[in-house]
């Protein structure tokens, strides 16, 4: 099982101390081998090899503790490109890097695909670890990709959150038919196909304009 980056994470996420992270690493591995319902404190307390006042202490709750995991998996990936929560540099070299994080960091990661495999199947069951996934990643990355589409009018983006969302809807729709329904043994289309073609069609209406 992969080890969790462990990053410095400030201004997008909150720094990690090592008793954190000690938790972290031990509730990764629990989780991802028991599913969400099945794992309890007990379990990740001995796991991780704390109390479970320690867990308490610095997670709140078995909720809090699956949605720093989330953070840790996907977000703590993009630390380079952000600052205070804001993404910066020039439009077609940014974009492209973070689909390549995306596609590479994030989605090469074991740990993340089982995570996700995770939270579609119990998703029934408990529709808030889908929430919890939509709010920490999806929207979350929605909102910051869609201030800077706004911030670019040179992009000539008549609606900068749908396009974040067809942008970021993309890549993590390409991961899932590829990696988790087995697209992968049936198609040939590879991650520099569908970074090209979503890089053209973010990149067209400016064009346009120049034209």
């Amino acid at each position: 099982m992969a080890k969790i980056p462990t990053s410095h994470l400030e201004n997008t996420l909150p720094a990690t101390t090592q008793k954190q992270e000690q938790i972290l690493q031990g509730a990764i591995r629990v989780f991802l081998q028991e599913g969400y319902a099945r794992t309890s404190m007990d379990r990740v307390s001995a796991e991780a090899g704390v109390s479970k006042q320690t867990i308490y202490s610095y997670f709140q709750d078995k909720e809090g503790l699956f949605k720093a995991l989330i953070e840790r998996l996907t977000l703590a990936c993009f630390q380079s490109l952000f600052s205070t929560e804001k993404l910066h540099g020039e439009p077609g070299i940014l974009l492209r890097q973070v689909a390549e994080i995306y596609l590479t960091k994030v989605a090469d990661n074991p740990d993340y695909l089982a995570l996700l495999r995770l939270i579609i199947t119990e998703s029934q069951n408990f529709p808030e670890l889908a929430k919890l996934y939509n709010q920490t990643v999806v929207q979350r990355g929605r909102q910051i990709l869609s201030q800077y589409f706004a911030s670019h009018p040179e992009l000539r983006i008549s609606d900068p959150e749908a396009m974040a969302h067809i942008f970021f809807g993309s890549l993590v729709s390409y991961v899932i038919v590829q990696e988790i329904l087995y697209g992968k043994e049936l198609t040939c289309l590879s991650r520099d196909r569908l970074l090209d073609s979503l890089m053209n069609l973010v990149m067209s209406q400016s064009l346009i304009g120049i034209a």
